[in-house]
């Protein structure tokens, strides 16, 4: 006899609820994704047990007749697409049929839903994948799905669900996402009798982010919004015989990008701040996450992330969601392209805000692993059963989330509010000022993103230990970081010679050829970029099995210095995880090259280098932080000042 049989219709759906059923958050994301396509406007979730006793989605969508309702708990039975074709124009969260059987069989789901056109709804239990009974209710249109004692007859799936207060925390997470997701649509996030989040709707996601994280979140924010052509590539077309009279080639569409990044001062220690929206799909794509960290890359320290929320929009066919049974990863038809095009969005945004740190936030600021954008969940100290939303840690986060019974008010009036008609934050300005208790009048603080004439504005003091320099300007007092100053200048100086038609470094030749002894990796590495050395201003041979003799070393750089800088570049390039292109090989070997050569703490200025050094860096794309993503100034602002007097 045989060994291979098929497996019974209840196994297969368990194995599928495997897959798609990972955690009550799980289940959650497929009702709330099922509300969504359906068109519902309002979407309230129930909560009891971390999602383990209770999770009850209501909302306001078309709803469905007797028999779509009986059918939905079908495997693969679906509204969303009918032929393999269709696969291929996903325009819905939901298609694959999975997520109601799967949930049905590890758990107790009550389904009560109504159309507009009938008079009465359906009510529909299941138990374990049992139809329990089927009958008419008086119902509102729309549809009720409730699913409690998730894995109650899968016992060993069930001791692998976490504590209740870690599962209430996914939850508060997917839903506020969605909810960021979707500024137009009523959300409600109930636990017990505890109202987590009531978000109303609002005209954009800027007002949806004021409106949940308050305005000393939006302020980390910087926006973002970009739009660029697609090309013809890769589109599908039928064949020539399917082809009628009045057949159109597809059109390429375009692709567009909206949401925000934080300021570099917003230092993460995991990617678990980074938020992307695909077409209104929360994933995790790698290819967007790289990009992400690139357009940071030298503004940002290499071991640290940013906050991002971020969503894209492309038509459909550019997209393949069907590559996860979850639905939680896609595929980008041209992934290079977006890449880039994610890439230089977001270091676009980040160069033209130019935001400046400030002194104050700087000196608390400290890398965290807290999701900016996810609070978590944490029970209440009075131990009345409930659980309250904490609020992000971003720096100076002092408001804390009132998540009562009611919504969070909005201001209508966009003047109260400080939302302009796109939905950004308008910073006011007024020449009047105020008075302080002596009767002193103070002027208002000015705008606070600072350009190119602010920075040149500046007038150097003088030094602090020969290592910082004073400025002062009409914003406040500013400190300087000489040496990442310098090396900023540097930076961007070898960089823009390098990117003039391939054109070579000019080294300082020594007088003895340095030895340097490499490992079998670093000797790897060499191999690598020895070209792009030599453009850098390295004159490197081999001399030996393992051993190169330098010769020529890049300009500014002390011969003492030239043996550690080629060791800490091949070092650097081995510990690299993926694979080096020609871009990050320069900006890593520019940063190496600048570090090395710029001025050094400890050393005295005189009046006319210091003005040299702070009009140079005014001229740079980026002067707010070094290569290697630290300061390089800080501000020390008039209204800080004000405070710290006691005059406002």
């Amino acid at each position: 006899m045989g060994r291979i049989h098929v497996l019974p219709e209840h196994v297969a759906n368990k194995i599928a609820a495997g897959e798609v059923v990972e955690r009550p958050a799980s289940v959650l994301k497929e009702l709330l994704e099922n509300s969504l396509d359906a068109g519902a406007t309002r979407i309230r979730v129930q909560i009891e047990g971390g999602g383990k006793k209770l999770i009850q989605v209501t909302d306001n969508g078309c709803g469905m007749v007797r028999d779509d309702a009986m059918l939905a708990f079908e495997r693969h039975a679906t509204s969303k697409i009918k032929d393999a074709e269709d696969l291929l124009n996903i325009h819905t969260l939901g298609f694959r049929g999975e997520a109601l059987p799967s949930i049905a069989s590890v758990a107790r789901v009550l389904l009560e839903t109504r159309t507009a056109d009938e008079k009465s709804g359906t009510v529909l239990e299941i138990a374990g994948g049992k139809i329990l009974r089927v009958e008419e209710a008086g119902l509102p249109q729309g549809t009720s799905l409730a699913v409690r004692d998730l894995f109650f007859n899968t016992p060993a799936r069930k001791k692998f669900v976490k504590a209740e207060s870690t599962e209430l925390s996914h939850i508060a997470s997917l839903v506020t996402h969605y909810a960021l997701a979707h500024p137009e649509k009523h959300f409600e996030l109930h636990s017990a009798t505890d109202a987590m989040l009531v978000a109303a709707p609002v005209a954009s996601h800027a007002d949806r982010v004021y409106q949940i994280f308050g305005r000393e979140t939006l302020d980390q924010l910087v926006p973002l919004a970009a739009v660029m052509k697609l090309e013809r590539v890769g589109i599908p077309e039928p064949p020539p015989w399917r082809r009628g009279e009045d057949y159109a080639p597809p059109v390429p569409g375009d692709i567009r990008l909206h949401g925000f990044v934080s300021k570099p001062e917003v230092q993460k220690l995991n990617r678990n701040s980074m938020f992307v929206f695909v077409n209104g799909r929360l994933v995790r794509d790698r290819t967007v996450q790289h990009a992400l960290i690139e357009g940071y890359r030298n503004i940002l320290p290499p071991t640290v992330f940013p906050v991002v929320l971020l969503f894209i929009e492309l038509p459909n066919e550019e997209v393949d969601a069907n590559v996860h049974p979850s639905k939680t990863e896609v595929r980008f038809r041209q992934q290079a392209l977006v890449h880039d095009f994610v890439r230089e969005s977001v270091r676009a945004a980040l160069m033209k805000a130019r935001p400046v740190p400030q002194f104050t936030r700087e000196i608390t600021a400290q890398p965290t692993a807290a999701p900016g954008l996810s609070p978590g969940a944490q029970a209440e100290a009075a131990g009345n059963g409930g659980f309250a939303l904490q609020p992000p840690a971003l720096p100076l986060m002092n408001e804390r989330l009132q998540f009562g019974r009611e919504a969070i008010a909005l201001e209508a009036n966009a003047a109260v509010s400080g939302f302009g008609p796109a939905g950004f934050p308008v910073i006011r300005q007024s020449g009047n000022g105020h008075a302080d208790t002596c009767g002193n009048i103070l002027e208002d603080e000015p705008q606070e993103i600072v350009d190119q004439l602010a920075l040149a504005s500046l007038k150097p003091l003088g030094q602090v230990r020969d290592s910082f320099i004073l400025a002062v300007n009409p914003d406040g007092l500013w400190i300087i970081d000489q040496h990442v100053a310098h090396e900023r200048v540097l930076f961007e100086k070898i960089l823009r010679e390098r990117g003039q038609a391939n054109a070579a470094q000019d080294g300082q030749r020594l007088l003895m050829p340095l030895l340097v002894e490499l490992t079998p990796g670093q000797q790897a590495v060499f191999g690598e970029i020895a070209e792009e050395l030599q453009r850098n201003g390295f004159e490197v041979e081999l001399f030996g099995t393992r051993t190169v003799a330098v010769k020529t070393a890049p300009g500014g750089v002390r011969p003492g210095d030239v043996e550690k800088l080629l060791i800490e570049l091949l070092d650097q390039f081995h510990r690299e995880e993926q694979a080096l292109n020609l871009d990050k090989i320069r900006a890593r070997i520019a940063a190496s090259i600048a570090c090395h050569a710029a001025i050094k703490i400890n050393m005295p200025l005189e009046q006319n280098k210091m003005e040299w050094l702070l009009k140079e860096l005014a001229k740079t794309e980026c002067p707010m932080t070094c290569p290697h993503g630290r300061p390089v100034v800080l501000r020390y602002s008039v209204k800080e000042i004000q405070k710290a007097f006691k005059r406002i």
